[in-house]
Formats: structure tokens, C-alpha cells, sequence
């Protein structure tokens, strides 16, 4: 347990490893102050949480959203745990002949702008006194080098283009936040909603809960040092590299 962080933000409160995510924290920090943040409350409320709605479309909501989490005092640890990769007509593509600027254009938008603007307006929120981490789930799919399979194209895209946010954003924010570390986090394939169509070709063992993912994860981040920052890493500490 890191004993600095006393102030905690989640932003996609609402999916499984955001709901994950929340669960472990608020047991690990019981006495933390931890703002989630999501489009809907959920209907089991943690006793300890204080939720919060937001409209990740509505760049001032994300900006009232940053206000909230810092009227008592500035984030020791931002967890974005938004994204998308299919919904009601829209799959990942397999060929070109697929690919669609609609489909584009909602997946850049949830995955790399969503995530952008919380950036913008939560990163300058970071303590500066102690150690803060900023960590948004990216996924594997989008390192360049290690794409073997092709196809997913918006959605490898989508996730490329949010590493090099965060790439950019680590640069800049250690001109004037010496403590702070900016990293991507990929959680494995999740038992979730986001994985229901593709579980039947995950390896056994392979497909992890969403508790397991969110620790693993959090574990990841207590090991990381500013070193570190404008990486992303993988749910067994594994770097992926662009």
C-alpha cells in the first residue's frame, strides 16, 4: 500500500475493470478520498465512493468532472478505464473492403479523444509534491511492432494514436511535474462485455476476471518510476513497445 495517495479519481467507473478497479481501491485505501466518475451511478454503490455522473462528449463536463476530484486537495491517482471496441453494428474489421470512415470516426472518438481530453484537463490536476500516476487503458493491439495478425484496423489505430497521447502528454508534463508518471495499461483480455464476441478463440488461461486484471494492474503501477512515464505496460509488467 502506497501511504501518499489520499486522493483518487476513476473515470469509467461503470465497465468491468473500471468497476474492478473501484472495488480494490476503495478496500485498499479505505480512507482515501476516490471520486468515480461514469454516465450512470451503478446500482450496487460502494459505501465509500463518491460517483458522479459525466458526459465524455461534453469537454466541460470532463472539466467540471477534474474540479470535483480536486476541491479537497490535488490526485495522487487518475485511472481511465474508458474505451470501446464494438457495439450494436459495428465490429473490428477483418479487410480493407470494411472499413468505414463512420466506424473510424467512433472509435478514434471513444478511444483516443475521449481519453485525450480527460488528459488535458486531469493531468494538470496531478500532486506535485509526492509521486502521481496518471494510467489509461490502451491495449496490445495497438503497438505497431507487435502486429502479427493485421485486421482491427480503427480499433489498432484508435489505441496507436492514444499512446502517442500519452507518450506526449508524459513529455510535457515532466517540465513542470518532475513526479508525476503518464502510462498506458493493457489488462489482458477481460471477461467482459468488450470480449463477449471473441472469448471462444482466447487460450486457456488466457481470459482473465476483471478483479484479477485491476490487480495485477495496480500492482504494475506501484512498481513504476518517472523512468517509466510515456510507456505503457501490460498486466505482468511487460512493456509494449510501439
Amino acid at each position: 500500500m502506497d501511504q501518499s495517495i489520499k486522493n483518487i479519481a476513476i473515470i469509467g467507473c461503470s465497465g468491468a475493470i473500471g468497476g474492478a478497479f473501484l472495488k480494490n481501491l476503495s478496500s485498499t485505501y479505505p480512507n482515501a478520498c476516490i471520486n468515480a466518475f461514469s454516465r450512470s451511478k451503478p446500482l450496487d454503490p460502494l459505501a465509500n465512493i463518491n460517483y458522479h455522473s459525466i458526459d465524455y462528449m461534453d469537454e466541460t463536463s470532463i472539466e467540471k468532472a477534474a474540479g470535483v476530484a480536486t476541491k479537497t486537495a490535488k490526485l495522487d491517482l487518475i485511472i481511465v478505464s474508458t474505451g470501446i471496441l464494438h457495439e450494436e453494428g459495428m465490429m473490428p474489421e477483418k479487410s480493407l473492403k470494411e472499413l468505414s470512415v463512420q466506424n473510424f470516426q467512433r472509435l478514434f472518438e471513444v478511444n483516443t479523444i475521449v481519453p485525450a481530453m480527460i488528459a488535458k484537463h486531469f493531468i494538470p490536476k496531478l500532486n506535485r509534491n509526492n509521486r502521481s500516476i496518471f494510467g489509461a487503458l490502451s491495449a496490445r493491439v495497438g503497438s505497431i511492432s507487435d502486429n502479427q495478425l493485421g485486421g482491427w484496423y480503427s480499433y489498432r489505430a484508435s489505441k496507436s494514436a492514444l499512446n502517442m497521447i500519452i507518450k506526449n502528454a508524459a513529455i510535457e508534463t515532466n517540465r513542470n511535474n518532475k513526479k508525476a508518471i503518464i502510462v498506458g495499461l493493457h489488462p489482458g483480455t477481460v471477461e467482459s462485455d468488450l470480449s463477449e464476441p471473441f472469448k471462444k478463440n482466447v487460450p486457456a488461461g488466457k481470459l482473465f476476471t476483471p478483479d484479477y486484471s485491476a490487480e495485477r494492474l495496480l500492482s504494475v503501477l506501484s512498481t513504476l518510476s518517472v523512468d517509466h512515464s510515456g510507456k505503457c505496460f501490460a498486466w505482468d509488467g511487460k512493456e509494449i513497445y510501439p
